[in-house]
């Protein structure tokens, strides 16, 4: 076995970001951006300007029912779904600035990689073998399950998927949902029928769940919390291993013969496979590797939809678990809620959809960027609609942003090449640098306060130009160096947000990659050309 060694001594912890591996049935839309993408880019941009060595990382989940299912609605195979799927979400990503430090592959490293996790538990008796009754279509001969069968959760009695209620969030494991139907041959009726399946028994972590929960409960969203304190409420359904379908990892268990390795079984393998695939594109000098090793000491954190905190916050900690300290757990869960389009609920199949392609042909990616993370739904449902996002940017953003740049860049043209700073304006400067820590700071990580400040400052800022452009020149200096100090702490706090113009800034000297609010206790300051905001006309940079 390989040595591993702990961060030394006040060097700072890595910090492995999850974001759950989007299914490849399709491109990623305005709402998977909106939701943990954002919030896991925006942080992994803002440890990175305090020095943090970050991994982030995501992939795709090929094995998926959902994948199965969209390809029959599209006459294709899966596979070939998931391949083409795969490019458009990485083109996606990258049109959207989400600074991912690998995009892991579906292949066999991977697959080997979720079977050498199962295995182990396998063989340390932590699986057992179940007989239960399946929805099953007898037309078809096929076992409906997850994306293949719908009916209504059996908690709160509203239309669910199979596994997971998404509204209410609680499982409905093997024959639990009411009134179940096939979602691809609604007219079919549906059976239930006996299979001898492998699952992990829940009950068992009961108490160490509960434990967990107990110390690390404050850093939940609201949503969250109350759903795991349900949960743990009541019993803990076996959580089904492998499913008598003919989709996904063959199993390799005894008993299972013919069977498939439940897809939501993969998160957690695949989590480590796709951590380790960035860390191995960042070099392993920078970041260290086997970073879901405990003696390593990373501070793991998942960013995830609210209605997946079922299979992430219990049966994947419990598969966690199982490993008896082999593996770290996670010490921060940032769910969301869902960002609806026009008030509706997104829906592909429906039309109902907005891609990041469309919208950069019409506004910056940073004007984007900015919008989805002042309206992300961070603790409740918001919405998106193009006017908003036209107006609020244009009247927040790119307006009086553009407003200041034009008065700062035409009174720098006559300053002096250092400029004085008061105390006044280190002290507004460096509290509004220390604010920006405190939003993005992941013990109560608030992006949409960040976003919210941004526009707070630039009408501050906009005032106190307009006044110090009405001074005589020979007395603006001061007054045009607090300026100019107090704009370089606005650009670095909004530098996770507004990636582009950040950039600029850093080409003209207004922002040094770093986001230390002890950095603006200085006695003076060069003036820098402050770069245009565009809120329209593609991405900037």
């Amino acid at each position: 076995m390989a040595e591993h060694t702990t961060p030394a001594a006040g060097r700072a912890r890595p910090a492995v970001i999850i974001e759950t591996s989007p299914t490849p049935n399709g491109n990623l839309h305005i709402g998977h951006l909106a939701g943990p993408f954002m919030g896991a880019d925006v942080h992994a941009r803002y440890l990175r300007t305090r020095g943090r060595p970050v991994v982030f990382s995501t992939g795709t989940d090929d094995s998926q029912t959902y994948v199965m299912a969209s390809a029959r609605r599209h006459g294709t195979t899966p596979e070939r779904l998931a391949a083409v799927s795969h490019e458009e979400i990485g083109r996606t990503l990258r049109l959207a600035g989400i600074s991912v430090d690998g995009y892991a592959p579906y292949d066999e490293k991977y697959k080997a990689n979720v079977l050498r996790f199962l295995t182990d538990l396998h063989d340390a008796d932590k699986l057992e073998l179940r007989t239960v009754s399946f929805p099953y279509n007898e037309r078809t001969g096929e076992f409906l399950v997850e994306g293949l069968v719908a009916g209504y959760c059996p908690v709160c009695v509203t239309e669910s998927r199979g596994g997971v209620c998404e509204m209410c969030g609680h499982p409905n494991n093997f024959d639990e949902l009411l009134s179940p139907w096939s979602t691809l041959n609604p007219e079919d009726p549906v059976v239930l029928r006996e299979a001898t399946v492998l699952v992990l028994p829940m009950e068992r972590y009961r108490k160490e769940l509960t434990d967990y929960y107990e110390t690390h409960g404050d850093g939940l969203r609201p949503r969250t919390l109350a759903f795991l304190r349900e949960a743990l409420a009541r019993p803990l359904p076996d959580f089904p291993v492998t499913y008598p379908i003919s989709y996904g990892l063959p199993s390799p268990f005894p008993g299972t013969e013919g069977q498939r390795v439940n897809s939501w079984v993969e998160g957690i393998p695949a989590a480590m496979f796709c951590t380790a695939h960035a860390a191995a594109e960042l070099g392993p000098e920078r970041v260290g590797t086997d970073l879901w090793l405990p003696e390593r000491e990373a501070e793991i954190i998942y960013f995830i939809g609210s209605d997946i905190v079922y299979f992430w916050g219990l049966t994947h900690m419990a598969l966690l678990l199982a490993h008896d300290g082999r593996y770290a757990l996670p010490e921060r869960i940032i769910s969301n809620e869902f960002y609806e389009l026009e008030n509706e609920k997104v829906s592909t199949t429906r039309g109902h959809v907005v891609y990041m392609d469309e919208l950069l042909a019409d506004f910056s990616r940073d004007a984007i960027r900015f919008h989805l993370t002042l309206t992300g739904p961070e603790h409740q449902r918001t919405n998106f609609s193009r006017d908003a996002l036209t107006k609020v940017t244009e009247r927040s953003l790119t307006a009086p942003w553009n407003r200041l740049a034009n008065v700062l860049n035409a009174l720098a043209a006559t300053a002096g090449a250092e400029l004085p700073v008061s105390a006044g304006g280190r002290l507004r400067a460096r509290a509004v640098a220390e604010r920006f820590v405190d939003a993005y700071e992941i013990a109560a990580y608030r992006p949409s306060s960040a976003a919210d400040l941004v526009v707070s400052q630039l009408q501050r800022l906009g005032k106190d130009a307009a006044r110090a452009a009405d001074r005589p020149a020979a007395d603006r200096a001061e007054a045009l160096g607090d300026l100019f100090l107090e704009l370089r702490a606005v650009l670095a706090g909004a530098a996770p947000i507004l990636i582009d113009t950040a950039e600029q800034a850093r080409q003209t000297g207004g922002w040094d990659g770093t986001l230390e609010p002890s950095a603006f206790e200085v006695a003076s300051v060069r003036p820098f050309r402050v770069p245009p905001f565009g809120g329209a006309g593609g991405p900037q940079g």
